[in-house]
């Protein structure tokens, strides 16, 4: 009886291996020490093409392209006597030989067993052709998204110089032509065109922000800064565009830091608040920032026309406007609010809406507090004031070294600054401004473009003059990067103001320049 029972679980142990053997999703090979193979399942001949009893009681080596019999051979011998389970892995020379005579790559897992007469090993083989495939595909789609990735960035930077040159042209031909035109209808004629460069120059920056966030180029630079003094920034720059429409721009806020890019967070704001004066017609807009935990709560208020419910999951997609028939004339391009969505993401906040069709809106979002230091810089964010009133040619002699590679701009900047009385020396290139003020060394202010071509740039300029005359001489730096790189390669005195600058933006830094 105990025989039979010992014979019946014998059996039983048989069959079970058997079925687990074919049952397993990979191909399965039991090779004896001699390397003789004693048992294959099916997925082997699916793989191998081989019947399964042509196989069974052949060398392992049969599976095996030529080339790499001799080195296997000693390898599982070497394998033999010591061996140890080892795990799925994929190497160059484990390659498999179907029965047509081609070849595919194959991972291999091993298995000792220690049975009577002799020990055998166990070989999971997996067919890898598709998964190397699949990596070769993503490997080469990964290569093709970074030459995208780095033709977009050659693009925005050439976008960032070369798109604003004519429109830097533009803008300040038309201030010298609003200067020199004689009566009202000329005005009014100039007034459309700066009308129509202002709203060219507003979608080319909204155009640029939106690329350089979605190519990665846009890192922040997280630090402590007060949020009062960026709102009260803000509110002075605003405050022209508010009262043109009968508005009032408020400011509601606590003293106190926060953590972020104060940059990027201005980049936030101004936008909202060009939004809310856009989409309100009467009322105010107010500017709230208070402690909230361990966060400073931020909130653009309006009393602006409010946003429908159902309009509200779709106002931070790109070009999207609210309430706005697309076959009439709009104001803006809807492309504030996927920039806001875009920065915060960024920075790692997350953006709240509250809106009531007919009373108004609220965007507000929390930003984590800063140390309560006391040194704290204040945040200058670049400003575009009101525009000033023409005046009549100075009488002053003030003595400006202008530099600027591009012969429209050049010439546009030239004939408006002569236009309000300074006297100009036009250079296009570092070494000629150079040269120039050497001779000439009664410079008063340095107008320089920041990209100047063969790899100079403006910043290099202004230290070689100043280096040069043996003087700090005032200097402004013009230039279309929307990055800090610009400012940050200058030492004062110096301005920095961004393209396309309004000519009326332009003389109201130079004055303020020569007057502090």
């Amino acid at each position: 009886m105990r025989v039979h029972e010992r014979s019946h679980v014998g059996m039983l142990s048989s069959e079970l291996i058997r079925a687990v053997l074919e049952a397993a999703p990979d191909a399965m090979l039991i090779v004896d020490g001699a390397g003789t193979v004693r048992f294959a399942n099916a997925h082997v001949s699916e793989i191998f093409g081989y019947p399964q009893e042509r196989i069974v009681g052949r060398p392992v080596e049969e599976l095996i392209p030529g080339r790499f019999r001799r080195a296997h051979d000693m390898d599982r011998r070497a394998y033999m006597r010591a061996a140890r389970a080892r795990p799925m892995g994929s190497r160059p020379e484990l390659t498999g030989l179907r029965a047509d005579g081609s070849e595919f790559p194959v991972e291999i897992s091993l298995s000792p067993v220690d049975c009577e007469p002799e020990p055998m090993v166990v070989a999971a083989i997996r067919d890898i052709s598709n998964h190397l495939r699949i990596e070769s595909e993503f490997k080469e789609a990964r290569e093709q998204a970074e030459r995208a990735n780095l033709a977009k960035s050659r693009f925005l930077a050439a976008a960032s110089h070369d798109l604003r040159q004519p429109l830097q042209s533009l803008s300040l031909l038309a201030g010298t032509l609003r200067r020199l035109a004689p009566g009202a209808e000329a005005l009014e004629a100039v007034g459309s065109l700066e009308a129509a460069i202002g709203s060219m120059s507003r979608l080319l920056n909204a155009l640029l922000d939106v690329s350089k966030l979605e190519s990665g180029k846009v890192k922040p630079d997280i630090r402590d800064f007060s949020v009062a003094s960026l709102l009260r920034e803000l509110r002075a720059e605003f405050m022209g565009p508010a009262r043109s429409k009968g508005l009032e721009l408020a400011i509601d806020a606590a003293e106190g830091n926060a953590h972020s890019d104060p940059l990027l967070i201005g980049q936030i704001l101004r936008n909202l608040i060009a939004n809310a004066i856009r989409y309100t017609k009467q009322g105010e807009v107010t500017l709230c920032c208070r402690p909230d935990g361990g966060s400073v709560r931020i909130e653009v208020r309006d009393t602006g026309i409010g946003i429908p419910q159902q309009q509200l999951p779709y106002i931070y997609d790109e070009f999207y406007q609210v309430s706005v028939d697309p076959n009439t004339a709009r104001e803006g391009y809807g492309l504030g609010l996927s920039i806001v969505q875009r920065l915060v993401q960024l920075l790692q906040l997350q953006i709240d809406v509250t809106s009531t069709v007919g009373v108004g809106s609220t965007f507000s979002f929390r930003v984590p507090c800063g140390a309560p230091a006391a040194d704290t810089a204040v945040v200058r964010v670049p400003s575009a004031p009101a525009p000033a009133p023409a005046r009549a040619a100075a009488t002053a002699r003030e003595h400006l070294l202008l530099i600027e590679d591009d012969a429209a701009v050049l010439g546009a900047t030239r004939m408006l600054l002569g236009t309000e009385g300074y006297r100009v020396t036009a250079t296009s290139t570092a070494e000629e401004a150079v040269k120039r003020a050497l001779e000439l060394r009664d410079i008063d202010v340095i107008v320089s473009d920041f990209h100047l071509g063969n790899g100079r740039n403006g910043a290099e300029a202004i230290a070689a003059i100043r280096a040069a005359l043996g003087r700090r001489t005032k200097a402004i730096l013009v230039t279309g990067d929307t990055t800090s790189e610009a400012g940050e390669l200058v030492s004062a005195p110096l301005r920095l103001v961004r393209k396309p600058i309004a000519a009326d933006e332009l003389l109201m830094t130079l004055r303020d320049l020569l007057s502090a």
